[in-house]
């Protein structure tokens, strides 16, 4: 019986230990794959003089720029294009317009058509549009 006893100890300690590492693994996995997924978003004004704020969103697969933007921050726009964000604008008088980059480079669609990739780096600025 003390053979038996042994046995089986042995098979419950093996039980548990592989049980534990595999716990360790998909969980260090998972917190990977979050980091994977998400992009910064930088809110600017003035070709980044002053930083308004900054975000890492968290963000799925195929995401728009767009819909990014409107689910993290209060955004208004007419016909696609953003007029304020979190309350920022241009003044009436003011010749400027937000402008965004990522990965410090203009897209060739507007934020309603941009695909985000996981670990972009997307700037929108307050800018003159000279």
């Amino acid at each position: 019986m003390n053979k038996w006893f042994t046995r089986m100890l042995t098979l419950f300690v093996a039980i548990g230990l592989l049980v534990g590492c595999g716990a360790d693994d998909s969980e260090e996995q998972t917190e990977n794959e979050s980091d994977e997924a998400t992009v910064v978003i930088t809110i600017s004004e003035d070709e980044g003089a002053e930083v308004i704020t900054e975000k890492e969103v968290a963000i799925e697969e195929n995401a728009i720029l767009m819909d990014v933007m409107e689910e993290n921050f209060e955004i208004e726009h007419d016909n696609g294009f953003i007029t304020s964000i979190d309350g920022h604008a241009p003044q009436e008088d003011e010749q400027k317009a937000w402008m965004f980059f990522v990965n410090d480079e203009m897209p060739q669609v507007g934020a309603g058509e941009f695909e985000l990739t996981p670990g972009d780096e997307v700037n929108f600025d307050l800018q003159a549009w000279e």
